[in-house]
């Protein structure tokens, strides 16, 4: 098997911040002096005020962004056009984008549009960065993992078939071109972030092959990086030591799945996916997300919480290099949530998401 390494394009870029990215957005000559442009898809359920309220706090704060808004819809029962092509090309050009919840029918129905919309934008790298806030009480006071994911292939390839009736086969399918680029990403991340340990999750004590290669990469990229602590840990029992000795992990690169359950672990761990920012970073474009649900149940009647999609701004604002408003607003989400008067009902409050909106405004600065 031809083996050769796969080189990022990134840039050292480590910051000193709860919720930090060190990938690195790459500006054309004629970009720098303009405003800039990124893509907002405003989501489903309560993602359209979610997202309203994350572009008026980024507004206030004085992030020169100028938006282009694109709806991704609910798809028609036997529509092959998930997501139009002016939308993925309005990314392309832009080069990053901000998404709400996207709704997924669980069991029936089309296919995931989020596992759509990273596969047409090859966003490989999914950042997950779980990391405990000090005014949310919870038992893991000092929790800081950062779960790095690939996010293309595995069992969310989408290759399911009936063998027969009753009988349904689905492939995950692992590549070393994709596994020695999640590898590089996890370890470049670690060192740019002054990280100490990469953690390698897996389960090729039964899945020998598939698990079996992406364990070869991750020790490949490993030797490139010997002031880096390598391990390797089985995913079930990653799960168990994550909630008993958290303390013993600092960066987690996974396959497919195991990230995903992994990283929604470590969310729980710190009060939520309410709480919880993410970043999808690929070589053309970055989009950054909310990974919660789209909660149908309280869309557009002003209760919902933005603070993951807020945080996963931060993200997109540092990766954008527009630090010092991504630091005001930071100052300003911590300091509501450590006041406690003014917090969504999820938090333990009574606000409405357009008063927890404004609180985080009129503290911008302070």
């Amino acid at each position: 098997m031809l083996r050769r390494s796969v080189k990022l394009i990134q840039k050292n870029n480590s910051l000193p911040s709860l919720f930090c990215s060190s990938q690195t957005r790459f500006f054309s000559t004629n970009q720098v002096c303009e405003k800039t442009k990124a893509t907002l898809f405003p989501g489903h359920g309560i993602g359209p005020e979610i997202s309203a309220a994350v572009v008026k706090i980024l507004d206030a704060a004085g992030a020169d962004i100028e938006w282009e808004t694109h709806d991704i819809g609910i798809p028609v029962p036997g529509s092959t056009e998930l997501i139009s092509p002016e939308a993925l090309e309005s990314v392309r050009r832009n080069k990053v984008g901000l998404k709400g919840p996207l709704e997924t029918p669980i069991g029936k129905g089309y296919r995931s549009l989020n596992i759509t919309l990273r596969q047409a934008l090859e966003l490989y790298a999914n950042v997950r960065p779980a990391v405990s806030i000090p005014a949310i009480k919870t038992g893991y006071p000092h929790l800081d993992v950062v779960v790095v994911r690939e996010n293309t292939e595995g069992e969310y390839s989408g290759l399911e078939h009936e063998v027969v009736p009753g009988v349904v086969e689905s492939l995950k399918v692992i590549t070393q071109k994709s596994s020695m680029r999640i590898a590089e990403y996890a370890f470049k991340y670690a060192s740019e972030n002054k990280r100490k340990k990469v953690t390698a999750v897996h389960k090729a004590n039964i899945q020998k092959m598939s698990d079996g290669l992406f364990l070869e990469c991750c020790r490949e990229v490993a030797k490139r990086y010997p002031n880096i602590k390598y391990e390797e840990v089985i995913v079930d029992a990653c799960c168990m030591k994550i909630v008993r000795y958290p303390q013993e992990f600092d960066v987690c690169v996974t396959p497919n799945l195991y990230g995903d359950i992994l990283s929604d672990l470590c969310a729980g761990l710190i009060g939520g996916l309410g709480l919880t920012p993410s970043g999808n970073y690929g070589e053309v474009a970055s989009v950054f997300e909310a990974v919660h649900g789209t909660a149908p149940d309280i869309a557009g009647q002003d209760k919902a919480n933005p603070t993951a999609l807020l945080l996963s701004g931060l993200m997109m604002l540092r990766h954008l290099k527009m630090y010092d408003v991504a630091d005001r607003i930071e100052k300003s989400v911590m300091k509501v949530l450590a006041e406690g008067k003014v917090l969504t009902g999820d938090l333990g409050g009574k606000a409405k998401c357009s008063e927890y909106t404004a609180e985080i405004i009129r503290n911008l600065g302070k």
